[in-house]
């Protein structure tokens, strides 16, 4: 009897251990977690994360804050994440900060995140993925992730720009050539033969849509330079916001000023 209560026993516990095998083989299938973001963290079950993150394997300490700082400045060079990082310390504790012109998100040692705004949303699923010991971080960039704001250019595309200019002239002074020949001929200012004359109508028809085109398409150019340099402002009031230039930290983080590392 004691030898079946024992076989019975052992049973019992290897069975969750499979079940949290097959689980973790599914969510392995289910998520790339190469390019795991917060719309994956979000759809993930409490028992596909314990499954995914064993909590006895995770990098905690300073090494998991290296880790989540190359993570982090790896993603910001690639403009996939707008934020300032730096590492700080808070009562003798080393923290891990990001935070932009809307938001912050301070990283601790243990793991444990707090914050608000997008940059939170950005930097919990990076903490998850640099807590594994399975996750490849990336190395951190050269050079400072974000521009000065007098760096950031006023748009992009000006060859294309240039280009749609030239296509675009070349058909107002097509359209407008058209249009002064039929001006000639309709009215007899030149003499043509009349089967030419007959087809005057069909010469400021055409004439009148390259003109139409030439000047949609400058149009559609001036709109374009317009919304790059709508673009280039914002994107320079947001680093300004953020203190990319002035140095400082917005005045929402919870941090003192003296609590940072140089």
């Amino acid at each position: 009897m004691a030898d079946s209560d024992s076989g019975t026993q052992g049973a019992g516990e290897d069975a969750p251990e499979k079940s949290r095998e097959e689980l973790r083989r599914e969510v392995d299938e289910k998520y790339d977690f190469e390019n795991f973001g917060p719309e994956d963290m979000a759809e993930m079950s409490l028992e596909e994360w314990e499954a995914a993150f064993d909590p006895e394997t995770w990098i905690t300490g300073r090494e998991l804050l290296d880790r989540v700082e190359a993570d982090l400045k790896h993603r910001i060079a690639t403009r996939e994440v707008f934020a300032v990082v730096e590492r700080t310390t808070h009562e003798g504790e080393p923290l891990l900060v990001a935070y932009s012109d809307e938001g912050y998100t301070v990283v601790y040692a243990d793991g444990s995140v707090e914050g608000r705004g997008t940059v939170l949303r950005d930097v919990k699923p990076t903490v998850a993925l640099a807590s594994m010991e399975e996750y490849d971080v990336p190395e951190t960039p050269e050079g400072d992730q974000l521009p000065q704001p007098d760096e950031v250019p006023e748009g992009s595309g000006e060859l294309g720009n240039k280009l749609m200019q030239t296509i675009a002239g070349i058909h107002v002074v097509a359209g407008v050539g058209m249009l002064i020949a039929w001006f000639l001929v309709y009215f007899r200012i030149i003499g043509v033969p009349q089967n030419i004359r007959e087809g005057a109508p069909l010469l400021a028809l055409i004439g009148g849509g390259f003109l139409v085109f030439g000047f949609f398409v400058l149009l559609i150019v001036a709109n374009a330079r317009l919304s790059d340099r709508f673009r280039s402002e914002e994107y320079r009031n947001r680093l300004r916001s953020a203190g990319v230039e002035s140095g400082e930290r917005p005045d929402f983080l919870p941090l003192d000023e003296e609590e940072r590392d140089d």
